[in-house]
């Protein structure tokens, strides 16, 4: 039996589309759907393969509907779709935030599926010509000021008597999706047509709460897309205004990011921008694009964020952003003969579970200090052998940073620092001892960094032992360091008189993150 194939219908107003709707356009093609992209307006940034479509062959454009609190065409967009189904055979809707994982496949027309417990959503809808919840989706968005009955009767009641009043109450002014989700979700129970909805996995496997993983570096999907899933709904809305405050691009190790390489979709040829503003006198203002870290390359005075990008160290823009906060204590001392001494000189060690003798090939931090520093001298501390990397300027330490002993020979032999930086194992208990044993090689007035206060190691982590975050918070609360191993603790109060201050900073300088960033400054 040969399965029938259905063409995807998408619906976008006019304008330029962002990566984000081209990512989800692209990925039904790639699946090998028909794509039909309906519209009122000229358009922009249409990836190729999408076949184009006069939408007021469908919806005439006399009055866009557009829901009162958001501004938001979801009531247009919501109508639209149900005509496009009626009048179209073998078609499936999908919003331009549906992602196809596979082929959307069914064997009666029915296509849709639970978004929770209680909502099925019309994201992504597929309805057959004669489709009972059809006709009464229809019936229902053909009069605007129609009372809806799935509020409860006390909102209802409340409609009947502003009606009865004579100011009835506009589909724009009630809740929102009151023509979309919820009416889908009550006239397919109505119609007994919600048995054939796709459970949760299928189309909506992230909910609107959990979007934020989406964009999360190397998060594991696996508990959210299965076999079963042929949809990820993006909430393009609310995403393209989270991708914009943080900095408009996905991490590339993010499930968006991934997406984007593996349909080959360059994000910065089609940038999401904030909604246009007008001003004052109803000029539309130009729209403000996303300032990315390499449009401020060669700016002002030498950056080090511009030289981590450079040598790809994660210091840079593209992960942690250590070095912007680097910059604003480093940038005076910049052309003085400094010292400066960095703990871990390349990801890959035992605390990713990589071999203390493997092959190491790069020095990403160290090049990008030569370069920033060009009168410093620059020491390396690593439990793997960068004996092959010579400069004037560098000299490298083998050394294990959990024996104590091993550590206290090596400081010995050290001259003091002006800066100390501890990007190593990111074992809270390395990270103490490293402290104890090398914070008095730091200088007065000298700083001492700890990066990775979030980032502990599973297989090198011991249990109840106290987190460095922890143990300087413990410290700012009430001048006295506090840790589960009484002589760590002690180790850490007897350094007390010779700290300025201790600063965390939280990731990416969020409030609404974990701290990630340790600054002590020595008196």
């Amino acid at each position: 039996m040969v399965k029938q194939k259905y063409t995807i219908a998408a619906l976008w107003m006019e304008g330029p589309l962002s990566y984000l709707e081209q990512l989800c356009l692209k990925s039904f093609v790639d699946a090998g759907h028909e794509t039909v992209l309906y519209h009122y307006g000229p358009l922009q940034n249409v990836p190729d393969g999408i076949e184009l479509a006069d939408a007021n062959e469908i919806l005439p454009q006399t009055n866009f509907l557009q829901h009162e609190r958001t501004g938001s065409p979801a009531l247009h967009s919501d109508l639209f779709r149900y005509k496009m189904l009626k009048k179209m055979r073998n078609a499936i809707w999908a919003d331009t935030d549906a992602y196809c994982m596979k082929p959307f496949e069914t064997p009666n027309g029915h296509f849709y599926g639970w978004e929770s417990k209680h909502h099925i959503n019309g994201g992504v809808l597929g309805l057959p010509h004669d489709s009972d919840t059809l006709n009464a989706l229809l019936d229902f968005t053909s009069d605007e000021f129609a009372i809806p009955t799935y509020y409860g009767p006390e909102y209802e009641e409340e409609l009947i008597a502003k009606r009865d009043a004579g100011e009835p109450v506009h589909a724009s002014e009630q809740p929102w999706g009151v023509w979309g989700p919820h009416a889908v979700t009550h006239f397919l129970h109505e119609t007994g047509e919600a048995r054939f909805a796709l459970p949760q996995e299928g189309l909506y496997p992230f909910t609107f709460k959990d979007r934020r993983f989406m964009l999360r570096r190397n998060f594991d999907t696996s508990d959210y897309i299965t076999e079963n899933t042929y949809s990820v709904h993006l909430y393009g809305r609310r995403m393209r205004a989270r991708l914009v405050d943080d900095g408009g691009l996905p991490h590339p190790k993010s499930l968006l990011g991934r997406l984007l390489k593996k349909h080959d979709i360059d994000p910065e040829l089609a940038p999401i921008v904030r909604k246009p503003k007008k001003a004052q006198d109803g000029t539309v203002l130009p729209p403000i694009l996303p300032v990315r870290a390499k449009d401020k390359v060669g700016r002002g005075k030498i950056n080090l964020t511009d030289l981590a990008d450079k040598y790809g160290s994660d210091k840079g823009s593209e992960k942690f952003r250590f070095a912007e906060a680097y910059q604003m204590m480093m940038l005076p001392h910049r052309n003085r003969s400094i010292r400066l001494l960095e703990l871990g000189l390349q990801n890959g060690g035992p605390e990713k579970g990589g071999e203390i003798d493997r092959q190491t090939d790069d020095l990403p931090s160290i090049k990008m200090w030569l370069e920033y520093f060009p009168k410093g001298h620059v020491t390396g501390i690593d439990i793997s052998d960068f004996s092959w990397f010579k400069d004037d300027r560098f000299n490298f330490v083998r050394c294990d940073l959990g024996d104590a002993e091993a550590l206290d020979k090596v400081a010995a032999e050290m001259d003091d620092f002006d800066f100390i930086i501890d990007d190593a194992s990111h074992t809270s208990k390395h990270q103490q001892i490293a402290f104890l044993k090398l914070f008095p090689k730091l200088k007065p007035g000298g700083f001492y960094m700890i990066e990775g206060l979030r980032d502990q190691p599973r297989k090198l982590e011991e249990p109840d032992i106290t987190l460095t975050t922890e143990l300087f918070e413990s410290y700012n609360q009430g001048t006295m360091f506090k840790h589960s191993d009484p002589e760590i603790e002690a180790g850490f109060n007897d350094l007390r008189l010779d700290i300025s201050c201790a600063m965390q900073i939280p990731a990416y300088f969020l409030k609404a993150k974990k701290n990630n960033l340790l600054t002590v400054q020595k008196r």
